[in-house]
């Protein structure tokens, strides 16, 4: 006779577990066909986002520069701190060699007292604080006691000066070395971003690019606009010597520049030493605000961060260094990308 057993069924748990992993793998299947057409962007959105992080990594190249800058002011210091604090230790020696020779005649005249031994000591502070013993002591002696004093006050204070300014090197350093990293890293997407455009499409973005920086190189006609001053209209001549010249972050010429380090060069062909960042070069000067004042050379400044300088050029043009992946060149100050803030007169 048949048997009529039931099947098993399956435990409620192990129906749960295989439910669960079902809509797992259901939902894993929608969201990667809905990813997949995300996946390639097409030339023109790409641009955007290259564009974008190009941008943010000029804004990290002026905090880099910030602290480049910084970094070799402290260098300077520390070492003018150090130069001085070994002429101290030097004097503070001859001193010391001056009162031991002082004490030595004051010996074998047998005018010295047992308590004048206490004048070579390396700490005379303690010796000075016991007025009783002052009286023991030639004027002479007494005046040699306080510039050993004074200097050894000095020497201290230089090198506790050095010491914060040691620290402070140190952290500048590590600015640097985060400010240069977010740079990298920006440069680093931009280009994976590039990387995802097919062959046809990375030849026709530079073919773009290059039609875009031979257009913007030829001198444009000042028209009526007028001169700035003497050195700025020379600022501006020194600029147009380079036009052509690639974008590249940190540099400031004579062959390649980022924004602020074109103006900065250009000013420096002049005779005029200004700031080497966008932020402190607009601390500098008369700033101008309406856009029909700007003069011939000079400086504008876009963005609400200040983080983009160039030359004014006249007829709403300016002459700068853009990003990376272009060259000094003229441009609208309409395209830009960012607002233009103020304009300043060196």
């Amino acid at each position: 006779m048949a048997s009529h057993r039931r099947p098993k069924q399956p435990s409620r748990t192990r129906v749960t577990v295989l439910t669960t992993a079902a809509a797992a793998a259901v939902a894993l299947s929608a969201n990667a066909a809905n990813a997949a057409p995300s996946e390639k962007l097409g030339k023109d959105e790409v641009k955007a986002k290259v564009d974008k992080l190009y941008e943010q990594a000029e804004q990290a190249t002026e905090k880099y520069n910030g602290a480049k800058e910084k970094q070799q002011k402290l260098q300077k210091e520390i070492s003018t701190i150090q130069d001085s604090v070994a002429r101290g230790q030097e004097e503070l020696n001859k001193l010391r060699d001056g009162l031991g020779s002082l004490a030595t005649a004051q010996y074998r005249s047998g005018g010295i007292d047992a308590s004048v031994q206490l004048l070579l000591s390396s700490n005379p502070d303690d010796y000075l604080d016991k007025a009783s013993t002052l009286d023991q002591l030639s004027s002479q002696q007494v005046d040699a006691l306080k510039k050993i004093q004074d200097k050894q006050r000095e020497l201290a204070q230089e090198r506790a000066e050095a010491t914060e300014k040691l620290k402070d090197l140190s952290a500048t350093r590590t600015e640097l070395g985060n400010k240069k990293k977010e740079v990298q890293s920006k440069l680093a997407e931009a280009q994976k971003l590039l990387n995802s455009l097919t062959a046809k499409e990375k030849a026709q973005l530079a073919e773009e690019q290059q039609r875009a920086n031979r257009s913007s190189t030829e001198r444009v006609d000042l028209g009526d606009t007028p001169p700035g001053s003497g050195f700025a209209q020379a600022a501006f001549s020194a600029a147009q010597t380079r036009l052509g010249s690639p974008y590249v972050y940190g540099a400031t010429g004579p062959s390649s520049f980022d924004c602020s380090g074109l103006t900065s060069w250009a000013y420096a062909q002049a005779g005029v030493s200004i700031p080497r960042t966008s932020e402190a070069q607009s601390q500098i000067g008369t700033r101008i605000y309406n856009q029909s004042d700007l003069k011939v050379g000079d400086l504008v400044f876009f963005f609400n961060d200040l983080h983009h300088v160039g030359l004014y050029a006249g007829h709403g043009q300016i002459l700068h260094a853009p990003r990376t992946g272009t060259v000094v060149r003229y441009e609208s100050m309409t395209t830009i990308g960012g607002p233009f803030m103020f304009g300043v007169r060196v």
